[in-house]
């Protein structure tokens, strides 16, 4: 197998909308307007689902939602498939997907993180095919900081393109925008000042290899399932090792902590090179910090373990490519990630 990276996105192309875990709420549908009328302003058209109900946790039942989203993803004329956000019950989509007809379909890109990393990473570890942790549709319209690119800009990119991210150096300490009260927002409140932090010990970083990761709570629930194998993905398609990225969404640091226990019990990092984890807001426990949970966890592997990246709930959004050969460096003076991809 290897990573199947779908076309890039042209103007005139065709992006589907739908919500595989939790809809939109009516007090909320004007911000997807906006996000609607961006990516129109782009020149795609908009395919909009009709999973898109934001009365209860999920926009409708599994086998409807698994159907759409099928749907999307095998019609050839969708390039591009992006929810309005996460949510919380995704897994329940897993058993109703068929791997074996996305395998054989032509690839199109799957864009989303939180609740979404749960169909991410399946995707490109079944599959094969490259899919997008960034920001979802909701976040579209906020323009991205310098350093860091929205989704729309991988999306479009050629196979064997590089780029290369770097943190802008702020981000949005606590809180979110008030989509009821300013639908219209584009703007990142960045009030803090924050850089990458090494935290298994001092010196400078420099690792390869593909990149596989997601949201901390939603995978550890497939761990040690066929669904989240990134050591057969890494023989398979990278031999030379992965570079593996967590992030917890919202949960306390004794939760993280006896997940990313069994996320390695199960094997997901085994093949790491290094382990890159997102800034996050979720809170601390009284005997035990974010930062200490994941060298708990995650300590014994080994490998350089770099925090406090942009690829998480906490804003600006670094999009980070499932399967693209990715290249960290993190020095005193320098932070970058380096994705290509091939």
């Amino acid at each position: 197998m290897t990573v199947r990276y779908p076309r890039p996105l042209r103007p005139g192309d065709r992006i589907g909308v739908t919500s595989p875990s939790s809809g939109v709420p009516e007090e909320l549908r004007a911000r997807l307007e906006v996000a609607l009328g961006d990516v129109r302003a782009r020149g795609y058209e908009v395919v909009l689902g009709r999973c898109m109900d934001g009365s209860g946790h999920a926009s409708a039942p599994a086998p409807d939602r698994a159907a759409e989203l099928m749907a999307m993803l095998t019609d050839p004329t969708i390039r591009a498939v992006v929810p309005p956000w996460g949510g919380e019950t995704a897994i329940d989509l897993i058993p109703h997907l068929d791997w074996s007809r996305l395998r054989d379909a032509e690839p199109t890109w799957l864009v989303g993180y939180s609740d979404m990393s749960t169909l991410l990473t399946p995707l490109t570890l079944l599959t094969g095919t490259a899919t997008v942790h960034g920001n979802n549709l909701m976040d579209t319209p906020y323009r991205a900081p310098e350093g860091l690119l929205s989704w729309l800009d991988v999306v479009a990119a050629p196979p064997g393109h590089r780029f290369t991210q770097t943190p802008p150096g702020r981000h949005r300490a606590t809180g979110w925008d008030d989509y009821a009260e300013h639908p219209d927002v584009r703007e990142f409140t960045l009030d803090s000042a924050g850089s990458w932090t090494r935290l298994d010990g001092a010196g400078d970083v420099t690792a390869e290899g593909r990149l596989i990761g997601g949201c901390i709570e939603m995978l550890c629930n497939l761990a040690g399932t066929p669904y989240l194998d990134a050591s057969a993905f890494a023989r398979a398609e990278s031999p030379e090792g992965l570079l593996v990225y967590v992030e917890a969404g919202g949960h306390d640091a004794f939760t993280i902590c006896r997940n990313l226990h069994g996320m390695r019990l199960a094997g997901f990092f085994d093949r790491a090179n290094a382990v890159l984890v997102a800034r996050t807001n979720a809170p601390d426990a009284p005997t035990l910090t974010q930062h200490e949970a994941v060298l708990d966890a995650l300590g014994p592997l080994g490998v350089p373990i770099v925090a406090d990246v942009e690829c998480g709930h906490v804003p600006p959004y670094l999009p980070l490519v499932n399967g693209a050969l990715g290249r960290l460096v993190h020095t005193r003076d320098r932070s970058e990630l380096t994705q290509t991809l091939t």
